[in-house]
């Protein structure tokens, strides 16, 4: 590890490699459309970084609410190196928004804090659909490829740290 001139330690570059790894994800089916793109995303990166197909599960449940204690229990089970939330909240007329994106960011990190594993928030909180086309786009900001790669990096980090 180097020091850098502040006296604080430098990262050093993330490892993306998931072979070895077993990964779950869990989707909303709301938003279905979008979160189909983040999962396609997600699955080319793992595939990208040498990822076996079987080692990937993937996981349903109703909404963006319902994420953070299926990713809990999946978490707790030991069997994957990271979980990762993949759902979509759009902004409406009412404050319906703001309950289910804070609760499902709060919940998500609980789920990581709970069982020391790595529980990713690839749940994407936008004003407008089209927010939500651009960002979940494999061909343009592939935030489920992004949160694939998170994934990667601490359950690597994860594992170092506990060697």
């Amino acid at each position: 590890m180097k020091i850098g001139s502040s006296g604080t330690a430098l990262s050093a570059p993330a490892t993306l490699d998931a072979r070895g790894l077993k990964v779950a994800i869990v989707c909303s089916r709301f938003n279905d459309l979008i979160v189909a793109q983040l999962l396609a995303g997600a699955r080319a990166a793992w595939a990208r970084h040498g990822g076996a197909d079987a080692d990937l599960a993937e996981f349903r449940v109703p909404g963006a609410f319902e994420l953070p204690l299926a990713c809990q229990q999946l978490a707790l089970t030991s069997r994957y190196s990271a979980v990762i939330a993949l759902g979509c909240v759009i902004r409406g007329d009412t404050p319906h928004f703001d309950y289910v994106a804070g609760e499902c960011a709060r919940g998500l990190m609980n789920a990581g804090l709970a069982s020391s594993l790595p529980v990713i928030f690839g749940v994407l909180t936008v004003e407008t659909q089209a927010q939500a086309e651009e960002r979940a786009d494999p061909a343009r900001m592939n935030k489920g490829g992004e949160a694939l790669e998170a994934a990667l990096e601490m359950a690597h980090l994860l594992h170092q740290v506990r060697s």
